[in-house]
């Protein structure tokens, strides 16, 4: 049963605890050194011992690919194709033009837009499998202009990817998709074997392992953030559905046992009428086991004594996704400080993010919302800066330059600006 916590007992300026287990960076660094020391051999060892499965060839074949594809019923295909619409019109505004000043005396300053020639993304696969999150990472890359996309996925135990996510694919045209997962995926994508090539940036979310290897092997790649459990905190006032509530947390209870299910309401009735439905409600989960954990170990409701205190709490959280089922969530949008996405009135559940509506479900977690977005466009995208100046306009701004240097006591930086003006 969901924990039931007043608002004096929570401390707004720490937020959520970390969930980190102390043995899970030592595992995985072993894991990523061996990859990057053996490749394919370690990579076929770790595939037998954690997916039960041997694998001897980690690309999926062309054939392959179009198996799957005439496998998946034309229904599912077709909600595919209309949500991969749907994503490339939201994303499609997120690209940006080149910038470029002209200054008078002969200067010019600028920036230029360039994509990321190969990128990797790691698809979940496991308890779950997620083809949304293949046009997720994969739509925003295709726009950004990406060379190349690699596709990195655990198989099951006949060594194969699900149709889904292959049919996802194919559809959002990569054609380069790896049967690996895990911590060795991580580590295979970002130093390269015999098999799978090695890309300049990461993205995707995944278990611990997969964090945790983003974490460590961050510098030799770029990534795009280090996803810790999923988490969904609704603002509730008095008249909201408690019904609505209930199958809100579930739907993010369900997906890990680490998964944090958080309701701020500001009355007594409503918290309980919730807690009520969230029992009624989890009999009938095909994940029941999994929402109940989450629910009765990470989840919680919290009693606030005043509106600005739900929302001083919920930036101090600064959730994954946030639900406002308030009188007026439009207006209340503005006293949003932090969050990954916002899902706002009571017929807007998380769920229309995480498939259909064309924001990206791909958010950042454990309160990193206080300074990192949604994946976009723009991790996808490198900015390079450029400058020219004529002898003219050198001149007119040698001193400074020349002065600024003798300060901090780089005189070849001023020699090189002064051999120029002679």
């Amino acid at each position: 049963m969901i924990r039931i916590q007043k608002i004096d007992e929570i401390n707004l300026q720490q937020g959520l605890p970390e969930t980190r287990d102390g043995d899970l960076a030592g595992d995985v660094a072993e894991i990523v050194a061996n990859v990057r020391e053996r490749g394919d051999k370690a990579l076929r060892e770790y595939t037998l011992k954690f997916d039960g499965v041997q694998v001897e060839d980690f690309e999926v074949s062309d054939s392959e690919m179009d198996e799957a594809l005439n496998s998946v019923e034309k229904e599912f295909l077709q909600v595919l194709e209309e949500a991969k619409e749907n994503i490339c019109r939201f994303h499609e505004k997120q690209k940006r033009d080149d910038l470029i000043i002209f200054e008078e005396g002969g200067k010019i300053l600028g920036q230029k837009h360039t994509p990321i020639e190969r990128v990797g993304l790691y698809v979940p696969g496991g308890t779950a499998v997620y083809p949304s999150t293949v046009l997720m990472t994969v739509i925003p890359a295709k726009i950004a202009g990406c060379a190349q996309i690699s596709i990195v996925s655990p198989p099951d135990r006949a060594g194969k990817i699900s149709p889904l996510i292959l049919a996802a694919a194919k559809i959002t045209g990569v054609s380069q998709v790896y049967k690996v997962g895990g911590a060795q995926a991580i580590a295979a994508l970002a130093y390269g074997t015999q098999s799978v090539e090695k890309v300049f940036k990461i993205v995707g979310p995944g278990n611990r392992y997969v964090a945790e290897a983003k974490r460590q092997v961050s510098g030799a790649v770029g990534i795009d953030m280090i996803a810790g459990p999923s988490e969904i905190l609704i603002i509730a006032e008095k008249n909201a559905n408690p019904g609505f509530i209930a199958a809100d947390l579930l739907s993010q209870a369900e997906h890990d046992i680490y998964a944090r299910p958080i309701l701020l309401t500001d009355d007594q009735e409503l918290a309980q009428a919730v807690r009520d439905q969230i029992e009624i409600r989890l009999p009938d989960l095909i994940r029941e086991d999994i929402a109940r954990k989450s629910i009765e170990e990470q989840g919680f409701i919290v009693i606030c004594e005043s509106r600005e205190q739900m929302f001083d709490l919920s930036n101090a959280i600064a959730p994954e996704h946030l639900e406002l089922m308030t009188t007026d969530p439009v207006s209340d949008l503005g006293l949003v400080k932090n969050a990954g996405s916002v899902f706002l009135g009571e017929y807007t559940p998380e769920a229309t993010g995480d498939y259909f509506s064309g924001t990206n479900h791909t958010l950042p977690t454990s309160g990193t919302a206080r300074f990192a977005s949604p994946l976009s466009v723009d991790d996808f995208i490198k900015k390079t800066q450029f400058s020219f100046y004529t002898l003219e306009a050198l001149t007119r701004d040698a001193e400074a330059m020349m002065h600024f240097a003798r300060k901090e006591g780089l005189t070849a930086h001023a020699n090189s600006v002064k051999e120029r003006i002679q």
